[in-house]
C-alpha cells in the first residue's frame, strides 16, 4: 500500500495531515435544494427529455444533478402519478452505461443506494470486500441502521446474514461488528481510555510475535472517531511508525484494508474519500463504480470538503482529473454534482 505512505507520515506528524475538526457547522455538500423547485415542472421537463429523439441528456443532468435527494423523491412520486410508470424504468430504457448508473443512483434515497451497493458487492462471482468496508466503515450508526432496514425491505434478507455467507475470518467479525450500529459516537474524548487503548493496541500487534486481532477489532469498531483520533496520537508515542504503518506491517489483504479504513476515516474522512477517488482514476482504466458511488453518496454530506482535500493532497482539482479520465454525459453529470471549482 505504497500510495498510503504520505498519509502514514502525516498521521505521525502533527504539522502534516490535518485531522478532521470535532464539529462542522457549515454545509459541506455540493448539491443543494433548488429554491424554486416545482415537481410538476421537472416531471414535464424529464418526460420531454426522455421522449426527444436521441434523448436530451443535458436536461436530465440539469434537473437531477441540481435537486436535493428529497426533491428527487418528490419528482419520482409526481412522475409515477402523472404517467402511471416509475421514472427509473423510463430512464433505464432511455439511457445507457455509466451515465445511466449515476442517474439511477440519484433517484434512490441514501439508504436505498447504500443497500443497492452492498447487495451488488455480494452478488455474482466473488465479493467486493472493498465496497463493504467503505460503506460500513464510514457510515454513522443511524445510516447503518437505515441501510439494514432498507436491505431487509428491498431484498428480503438480513444484511448481517449475507455478509456472513460471503465473507469469512477476521474481516467477517469486523464487518458484522460494524453492522450492529452500536459504535460510540460521543464527541467527548476520554484521555485515560485513549492511553490504555493505545497501549493495548501496541501490545496486541507491534510489541509481540503474532497479532491479537480480536483486540484490534474490538477497539477500532467500538470507539468513536474522535476517540480513535486521540488513540492514534498516543499510539504514535509508543511506536516510531504509528498505528497505520504497524497495521500495514502486521496484516494483509481485505482485513488490513478494513482496519485501515477505520483508522483513516477516524483521522480525516474527507481525505479518505479523496484518496479513494484518486485511486479510482489512477493508472490504466477508471473504476467508474467507485467514482459514481462516492460522488453520489457524499454529494449532500461532505463532497465540498472531499474536493478541498483532493486539491491539498494531489495538487490538482478533482474536477480536472474527472475531465481527464471520463467523457461524455458521464463526465458532465459528475462535474455537475461536484459543483463549481
Amino acid at each position: 500500500m505504497a500510495f498510503f505512505q504520505k498519509f502514514l507520515q502525516q498521521v505521525n506528524d502533527d504539522t502534516g495531515f490535518k485531522g478532521a475538526p470535532a464539529v462542522e457547522t457549515a454545509y459541506l455538500g455540493t448539491v443543494k435544494a433548488d429554491p424554486n423547485f416545482n415537481a410538476q415542472n421537472d416531471v414535464a421537463k424529464l418526460k420531454k427529455a426522455i421522449e426527444t429523439k436521441g434523448v436530451d441528456e443535458a436536461t436530465i443532468v440539469e434537473v437531477l444533478a441540481k435537486r436535493s435527494n428529497a426533491q428527487r423523491q418528490q419528482i419520482k412520486a409526481a412522475y409515477q402519478q402523472s404517467t402511471g410508470k416509475p421514472l427509473a424504468d423510463a430512464l433505464k430504457k432511455a439511457l445507457k452505461s455509466d451515465f445511466e448508473e449515476v442517474v439511477l443512483a440519484l433517484l434512490m434515497t441514501p439508504p436505498e443506494y447504500d443497500a443497492f451497493e452492498m447487495k451488488r458487492a455480494m452478488t455474482g462471482l466473488g465479493t467486493s470486500e472493498a465496497v463493504l468496508t467503505e460503506i460500513l466503515g464510514t457510515r454513522s450508526n443511524k445510516e447503518i441502521t437505515a441501510l439494514k432496514n432498507t436491505f431487509k425491505e428491498v431484498y428480503g434478507e438480513m444484511l448481517e446474514e449475507d455478509i456472513t455467507c460471503e465473507v469469512k475470518g477476521h474481516l467477517e467479525t469486523t464487518l458484522v461488528a460494524l453492522c450492529k450500529a452500536t459504535r460510540s459516537e460521543d464527541r467527548n474524548i476520554d484521555d485515560g481510555v485513549a492511553k490504555s487503548d493505545a497501549k493495548a493496541l501496541f501490545e496486541a500487534g507491534e510489541n509481540r510475535i503474532g497479532t491479537v486481532c480480536s483486540v484490534l477489532i474490538d477497539i477500532l469498531t467500538n470507539r468513536s472517531e474522535a476517540q480513535l483520533g486521540k488513540i492514534l496520537q498516543y499510539y504514535g508515542q509508543l511506536s516510531k511508525d504509528g498505528l497505520a504503518k504497524d497495521l500495514e506491517g502486521e496484516l494483509h489483504g481485505s482485513f488490513e484494508d478494513c482496519l485501515m479504513t477505520l483508522v483513516k476515516s477516524a483521522w480525516n474522512k474527507p481525505a479518505y474519500f479523496a484518496e479513494k477517488l484518486q485511486l479510482a482514476m489512477k493508472g490504466l482504466g477508471t473504476n467508474t463504480d467507485t467514482l459514481t458511488r462516492i460522488i453520489v453518496s457524499r454529494s449532500e454530506i461532505d463532497l465540498l470538503k472531499i474536493i478541498q482535500e483532493y486539491k491539498r493532497m494531489y495538487g490538482k482539482t478533482l474536477q480536472e482529473d474527472i475531465m481527464k479520465e471520463t467523457s461524455g454525459d458521464y463526465e458532465k453529470i459528475l462535474l455537475a454534482l461536484c459543483g463549481t471549482q
